[in-house]
Order: structure tokens, then sequence, then C-alpha cells
């Protein structure tokens, strides 16, 4: 977030970059239109529920477990191999989201600790907490430099302060500067694009942009493919204006597409097929 440099409220700063009002603006037009949705009256539940089942499902599949939608829908046990447990964890994930939005504001580490809990599911001493110096990451899909783990642990704190001090920037700058720092710093032993992506969705709910968790952008990031996530997520770690500016255009074109989405399912409601 070195652009941001020293003002009182860096993440507003971010959202003055070039570009960026532009796609925040886009995404609340998008995010309106799925609430505008006469089906959003009377069956908001349903919409949830289904963005909530196709958000774990691209989130897992940028996580490598690029699984059919009906066979994430149908799959009871999901302990057999590497790309299960993956598939498994991003449901946890989606649906331990919606549990830890009061606690969030407040410790938003606690909160951070806790999704890496769900998602390891297990007691390991890795688990829970940030990693230690000489421990190893497991995240092969992130080719970028890996800060030592002291680098990792300041900068987490810094993340966790801007949070609790809350400020002007729009949601969509604050979930896209959440999700990228968790993705540079890479703070867990593992599960860190699993947790970033929640860390993401839990931003645009408690933000009020999307209270009822409706415009999933697990779905959009899934949708622009990985080799782009990657590359704007490379614009981030620049620190460059125009690389930041282009995460955040990033982040705020997979919440459009996960609107999309939702609205889709909301027009199949509608005509009775689903």
């Amino acid at each position: 977030m070195s652009t941001a440099g020293a003002t009182a409220d860096p993440l507003a700063a971010l959202g003055a970059l070039p570009g960026v009002a532009d796609s925040v603006e886009s995404v609340r037009k998008s995010v309106d239109r799925v609430y505008g949705h006469r089906i959003m009256r009377r069956r908001s539940n349903a919409i949830t529920s289904e963005a909530a089942l196709r958000g774990a499902r691209g989130s897992a599949a940028l996580a490598g477990a690029d699984w059919a939608l009906e066979e994430v829908r149908r799959r009871t046990d999901f302990s057999g191999d590497d790309e299960a447990r993956t598939v498994g964890a991003a449901l946890r994930l989606t649906a331990e989201a919606g549990q830890l939005l009061s606690i969030w504001r407040q410790s938003p580490l606690r909160v951070l600790a806790r999704l890496h809990l769900v998602a390891a599911a297990d007691k390991a001493d890795q688990v829970g907490r940030p990693r230690q110096q000489g421990e190893p990451v497991d995240e092969p899909l992130v080719g970028l430099p890996l800060p030592r783990a002291a680098e990792a642990h300041g900068r987490l704190e810094g993340l966790a302060e801007l949070i609790i001090a809350g400020g002007s920037a729009p949601a969509l700058v604050t979930a896209a500067v959440v999700h990228g720092e968790l993705l540079a710093l890479r703070p867990f032993t593992s599960h860190n694009g699993l947790v970033a992506r929640t860390a993401e969705r839990i931003v645009l709910i408690g933000s009020g942009l999307d209270p009822k968790s409706v415009c999933p952008a697990e779905v959009g990031h899934a949708e622009l493919g990985r080799e782009a996530y990657l590359e704007a997520l490379a614009g981030y770690v620049s620190g460059t204006p125009e690389g930041m500016a282009a995460w955040i255009a990033h982040c705020g074109r997979a919440v459009e597409l996960g609107a999309r989405e939702s609205t889709a399912v909301c027009e199949a409601l509608q005509r009775g097929a689903a």
C-alpha cells in the first residue's frame, strides 16, 4: 500500500487513484441491479444460498480445484484427496463468513486466525496463527516473492489497524486491499488464497455494499481466470499507482460478474427453471 504514503486515510487515498471512482460506481450499479430484482423481495435467502455455493466453487477453482458446480452441489464427502479437501475448505469458509461480521471491525486478526483454522480443519501447531520464520508456505499457485515472517506480521498488524480505524474509503477499495494484502503476505502456512477471498467477501458484506451476500466476487475472479488474477495481483504487489488501480479495477470487475451470476439465478427462479 505504498502509494498511500503517510496520509491519515491511506485507503481513501487509493480511492482517489485514476479510474477507481469509475470502478466503484460500476460496481454499485451492478449490485443495485441484483437487489432491485423482483425475485430478491421474495426469495433472497435462496439467492444468498446459491451465491454462497457458487462463490465457494469459484474460490476453490482458483486454488486448483476446478470442479463443476453440480459436482460441488451433489458431493457430501470432501475428505478424499487434495482437490476435495480444497473444495470442502472453500465451502466451510463461505459458511463461516457470515458468522464473523460482528467481530471483523473490532478484531480482524482474530477473524483471520479463525478462517485459517476453519480452512485447515486440523489441530496442527501452524493452524490458526501467522507463520513463523522458516515455516514453509503451501501456496503453489501464487509465485510472487514471499515476505519474511517479521515483515508479514508487521504489515498484517498495519492492515488490522486500518480496518479498526475505519475511514471514508469505498467498500470496493477496502475489500481489494484486504484481499491483495493477504495474498501478497501469505501470512499462514496454507490456504492463504481461500482466506483472502473470504476476507474480501466479509468486507463487501459488512460494509453494506452487499449485505445479503448475493454478489460473489469469487465467481468473477474464477471467470476472469487465474492468469489475469495473478497478473492483477502482481500490479498490487508492485505498489505503483497504476498497479494498485488495476488490482482494484480487477476486483471490481469480479464483483460485477458475481452480481451478473446472481441476476441470472434470479431470472431462472422467475421463469421457474431453478
